[in-house]
Formats: structure tokens, sequence, C-alpha cells
């Protein structure tokens, strides 16, 4: 039998992320770890906090009867009321544990939440560069992703979101700290976004949902991620602790639904069924019971600030320019003009700098041409041995 043309398209374009994450593995094993610098997956190698693990060994050596067992599919009741508690702390909010819904992984959160959302025809509007599996995300639930520019900053174009907007609208998503650029989006910002999403709705009758994709919130440098659900009624936080905590293999999140959306518990109630019906039934019960015992834990950022200070050094010693990242560990790098005054492209660039044991992501993986993500959630010795590897390059460019 034939496979499905809409799986065959996206296996002719596959994650770009995951070809150079295996590509680095291969180099790895002819020149050795040490001499390649793989900077193409934001898999965050900082170990987990180590209550997670005090947890982790507790809550197993404990079995309690029934612990592996179904729960409601919207979670532990107590899990839920825990994390209810520090998000409204983030998000200003007076939420309780009926508005959360536990998920696997933001990814799952993402998946249930438009698939609950969107009729088929209907758009979500994302401004690029942006995570690429949203345009899979979107798909999945029979929804076109419109894809909007940002501000030469990589703030969002207000007016450029409002030009987008239409009666087949059903949610922009958003994501800050932004996957690949660093940027976190201002109060003020979200402010005006949520004013012509107001708007929008009292000319048309539908008012867009807010869609807010927040793995990495705590993950900032000297800066405060401002919340959404505070700033707009008809608002949805998706999160997972697969970056604060440096739990991705986990695949444990949530989905937090503004208290004060219209049509509340309809909402909740189709997140549910919708979690249930895509296959994720309920998120790792395990991991529920030790996420809700680390709420006020973190990895420690001042890491990733060091390797961001390093990566800095070894761009700006090299010659490339970037967008400096407010959050999140992504380096976003502008494709240099070649020494021969031609504009190479990012995936020229891309395979230039694999000759030097040096892999990114090309920015067209993100929607973004022209420029290159560098993961910087690797050991800081190998970001510093870099160094010399971009002034190299950057020679031969």
């Amino acid at each position: 039998m034939p496979l499905a043309e809409v799986v065959k398209n996206a296996l002719s374009s596959s994650s770009m992320i995951r070809k150079m994450f295996e590509e680095g593995i291969e180099l790895k094993k002819r020149h050795g770890a040490d001499k390649v610098f793989d900077f193409s997956l934001g898999n965050p190698d900082i170990d987990p906090p180590p209550a997670f693990h005090d947890i982790f060994v507790k809550l197993a050596t404990e079995d309690e009867k029934g612990s592996h067992g179904y729960m409601p599919n919207a979670g532990y009741p107590y899990v839920r009321d825990a994390l209810s508690k520090k998000i409204a702390r983030e998000q200003n909010v007076n939420i309780d544990g009926s508005c959360v819904i536990m998920a696997a992984g933001a990814a799952g959160g993402l998946n249930t939440v438009f698939k609950a959302i969107c009729n088929p025809g209907d758009e979500i509007i994302v401004s690029r560069p942006f995570f690429m599996e949203y345009r899979a995300y979107a798909a999945n639930a029979g929804a076109k992703l419109v894809e909007t520019d940002t501000l030469e900053n990589f703030d969002l174009d207000i007016q450029a979101v409002k030009a987008a907007l239409c009666e087949k609208t059903a949610a922009v998503l958003i994501n800050s700290p932004n996957n690949p650029t660093g940027k976190i989006y201002s109060a003020s910002v979200l402010e005006s976004l949520a004013k012509a999403l107001t708007e929008h709705g009292k000319k048309t009758g539908r008012f867009p949902y807010l869609v807010s994709d927040e793995p990495y919130r705590e993950i900032a440098y000297n800066a405060v991620v401002p919340p959404v659900l505070s700033c707009y009624s008809e608002s949805i936080v998706v999160s997972s602790y697969s970056k604060n905590l440096s739990l991705p293999g986990e695949r444990i999140g949530y989905i937090a639904v503004n208290p004060a959306i219209s049509g509340r518990d309809d909402l909740v109630n189709g997140l549910i069924y919708c979690s249930r019906v895509l296959g994720f039934v309920n998120a790792p019960a395990l991991m529920q019971r030790i996420v809700a015992r680390l709420t006020e834990e973190s990895v420690d950022v001042s890491i990733y600030a060091g390797r961001r200070a390093a990566f800095m050094k070894a761009l700006d010693e090299a010659g490339i320019k970037y967008a400096l990242p407010e959050g999140a560990f992504y380096f976003f790098c502008k494709v240099p003009v070649k020494k021969n005054g031609e504009q190479g492209t990012d995936s020229e660039f891309a395979e230039h700098l694999k000759k030097y044991l040096i892999l990114g992501v090309s920015g067209s993986s993100f929607g973004k041409s022209g420029w290159l993500r560098f993961a910087f959630c690797v050991d800081e010795k190998i970001i510093t041995a870099s160094a010399q590897a971009f002034k190299t390059a950057m020679e031969n460019w």
C-alpha cells in the first residue's frame, strides 16, 4: 500500500534539525566528540535539579498501589492544583486546577489545543522565524499556518498580524522567549497584540485565541517574560518541563486556559477530549507526580548565561553578526557576505561550516532565509574550542 501523500510530502522536507543532529553523530564517530562543534539540536545537556532525582527515587521506591494506572484524562487533580499556583504567579491571574490540563510535553499540548479550536480550513497566524514543527501541528488539525514577518529586530509586527486576520483566523500563535531568535515580547507589544485581536473580534464576531508556547519562560537573561493570560481574555498558555527542568525526553507539560475565556467549561472539556482521542490519553503518571513537587525548582540559568557570553565572544571574533538572545539558548546569526562580495545562502553557509566541523541549522527551516541557528545548550568547552574553527571558516568563506 502506498504511503499517505501528506506524509510523503512531509518526509521530503523533514526536520533539518534532526538531519544535522544525525550528521553530527556520524562526524563525532569519525573525528571524536571533542572535535565536532554540534550546535544543531536544542537538547539540554544540563542535568535536572538535584531535587528531581531525590523525588524520582522516592516515588519509584514507594510504588504506591494504583500509581501506574489511569487517572482523569486531564491529569491528577492535586497535580493540576499545584501547577495552577505557579501559573497564577507567572501569569498574574486567579487560576485554579480546573483550568489546567496536563499534557505530553508542549508539542502534545499544542496539538491538543489546535485540534480543539480549529475547524477544517481555519487559519493559525504565526510570525516567522518560528519552530518548524508548527506547520505540522496546524496541518494535524486541518488548519493552515499563515506566516507573517516580524520587525527587523524580530519583534512582533502588529500591523502585519492585523493584515493577516480574517474570519477564518482561529488563533495567533506566539513563542516567547522565541526559538530560534531568543526574542522576548514586551508587555507593551503583547498589549498591542491583544488590542488588535479584540478589535478584530468586535468587528467579525470571532475573537481569535492567543496561544502562547512557553517552554523557555524560565530561561531569560536580564529580562522578565511578561504574562499573556492577564493581557487578553481569550488566551491559552502551553508549556513543558523540557527546558526549565531539562526533561525533554520525559514528555511532560501542561495547557493553562485563561479562567476568563469565553465558553471556558466547553473549551476545557474539548481539550480533555482531544487529548484522549489524539492518543495521548493522559500525561505520564510518574512525571505528573514529580513535577507537582518541583514547582519552585529550575535549572541554573547562570550556566546558560555563561555559555551565551562565550558564544558571543566566538562570533564577535569571527565577525559573524547575530541577534542577541534575550532568552532560550539559541543564537540566530546572519549569513555573512562572501569574501568575493557575493551574498551566500543559509544552506551554502551551513554546508561550508560543516567542513570545519561546525553544525548549525539553516534559517530557511524556521521560515527565515539568510540566517543560521546555533544551539548553545552544550558544554562551554565546546563553545570556546569552536572559536578558531569559526575564524578559519570565515577566512575561507
